[in-house]
């Protein structure tokens, strides 16, 4: 059996950052593995562990810097790793959903795995849709914002529990193959272990590009267009209170009933 993890590195800025055109500046960002995307790894590792003969391959579309954090879901139990870029995706300043599905479809036209699992949304855009994009695409079963996984590996059906709106919570099943997004909460990810890292550094990361995938520039044309980026404006008027709790209760009270909140 194989399981294919589709895995994101995501930027995070620090609190105090300069923007550089339409980006914030490199020496303000810092990259890890999205955080949602931990979880569909833990998952994929925890299905190999509890049975026989599975392998876990992770792909990722991001440049040659991407591959430091590619050893992280390699050093937790990953076997191998695709990373997908092209000369092509440089100029692309946001990859729009139906284009990163056609990539990652190219993928699993030529892994062929039972199972594919996707963090249910990004930390860095937000986007939720490239998941069930990409079972449709491929055209594979499917269940989104999974909470809960049994996997029946002999029988080819994944027993489910997924959450949707209004606290509601629904049990199904899906036929293998499938695809999964995966919510966080589903397990406790692992820390890296030293051995797992040492590991990591001779496991594959096979770099593919649009060519490799028998795909053109054309597969990465986007329909979203970066207009502009800024940081917002921030205005507070904030009222502080001094003394102790009973002289601040007190002005607070006067100042909600000024407002017109509670008794008069």
């Amino acid at each position: 059996m194989k399981v294919l993890v589709t895995v994101k590195e995501v930027a995070e800025v620090e609190e105090d950052f300069q923007l550089d055109g339409l980006h914030v500046a490199e020496e303000y960002l810092d990259y890890d593995l999205n955080e949602w995307d931990e979880y569909a790894v833990e998952e994929a590792v925890q299905i190999a562990e509890e049975n026989d003969d599975v392998e876990v391959v992770s792909v990722t579309i991001g440049p040659e810097r991407s591959e430091e954090t590619i050893r992280m879901a390699l050093a937790k139990g990953v076997d191998r790793a695709i990373r997908v870029w092209d000369d092509a995706l440089d100029d692309v300043d946001l990859l729009d959903v139906s284009a990163k599905a056609e990539l990652l479809s190219a993928v699993v036209a030529e892994e062929d795995p039972d199972l594919v699992l996707t963090g249910v949304q990004a930390n860095d855009d937000s986007f939720g849709a490239t998941g069930v994009s990409l079972a449709s695409a491929i055209d594979f079963e499917w269940a989104a914002v999974v909470n809960d996984l049994d996997l029946d590996v002999d029988g080819g059906v994944a027993h489910v529990r997924r959450e949707l709106e209004g606290s509601v919570e629904e049990l199904t099943d899906v036929e293998l193959p499938a695809v999964l997004t995966i919510q966080t909460g589903i397990n406790e990810p692992r820390y890296a272990s030293l051995r797992g890292i040492r590991q990591a550094q001779s496991k594959e990361i096979k770099p593919q590009s649009l060519s490799d995938l028998g795909l053109d520039a054309s597969a990465v044309e986007s329909d979203l267009v970066l207009a502009d980026v800024y940081e917002p404006e921030v205005e507070s008027d904030v009222t502080y209170f001094d003394g102790d709790a009973g002289a601040q209760a007190a002005e607070l009270a006067t100042v909600l009933r000024e407002k017109g909140a509670g008794a008069q």
